[in-house]
């Protein structure tokens, strides 16, 4: 069995060039996968601003509420307080209207605290929201340019494979099934260079006896890592 080492490298070449390809194939959807998930992340970090923020919403109206209906509270009792029969339902008045004024004291800075907390959550709401169309943005970009690319690398794979039909025909017959068995286990890590005695797929020394069939191109085989070898130009 016999086969020129110009034919096994143009193999080489063109099997290597359709591997490429082919990857370059499957990673245009990863990449537009990984985009897809990463606006879903977005999104998620958007509803839980959003979420945040009407929830602290809520209790600040719910505390402003409170401070509203202390004050009437004080207002109601300072009128009873000038309408007490005696010393001592006028002194409960005063300790009612001293603890509703302190309540209210502290409501108002819970709710300073809360306005302040209502600030910094809109500003993350906007910032996530600000992240998420970016994201959109590069999520749309990714899927422009695979479907771009996509018919052209296909225009590019059914070319090589055509070329690669043909190269094959360069095959001896009794060469075929061989190679045909190395191709479908390796794919284009089905063969190597043997330069200067060494195998450039798993870098191997091969034998003199190896390297004197390689020079009569005959088949030979790695050893080691079962590439079939060729000669470097």
């Amino acid at each position: 069995m016999s086969v020129t080492a110009a034919a096994l490298r143009e193999l080489h070449r063109i099997h290597q060039r359709l591997a490429d390809l082919r990857d370059r194939l499957e990673r245009g959807p990863k990449q537009v996968r990984a985009r897809e998930a990463n606006v879903a992340q977005l999104e998620a970090k958007l509803a839980e601003a959003r979420d945040r923020a009407k929830q602290t919403q809520v209790a600040l109206d719910r505390k402003q509420l409170d401070l509203r209906s202390g004050e009437q509270k004080v207002v109601d009792l300072k009128v009873k307080l000038n309408g007490a029969n005696s010393n001592r339902e006028y002194q409960a008045f005063l300790e009612q209207i001293a603890a509703a004024e302190m309540a209210g004291s502290v409501l108002s800075d819970e709710i300073l605290e809360g306005l302040e907390k209502i600030d910094q959550l809109h500003a993350a709401t906007m910032e996530a929201e600000k992240n998420l169309a970016a994201g959109k943005q590069e999520l749309d970009k990714a899927r422009q340019n695979v479907e771009s690319s996509a018919a052209t690398i296909r225009a590019d794979v059914a070319q090589l494979e055509a070329e690669l039909i043909q190269a094959e025909k360069a095959l001896p017959a009794d060469l075929k099934a061989d190679y045909d068995r190395v191709v479908r286990s390796k794919g284009a890590d089905s063969l190597a260079a043997a330069d200067d005695g060494v195998c450039t797929g798993c870098g191997q020394q091969i034998t003199l006896n190896m390297q004197n069939e390689l020079k009569l191109s005959k088949l030979v085989f790695c050893k080691s890592c079962g590439r079939l070898l060729y000669l470097p130009e």
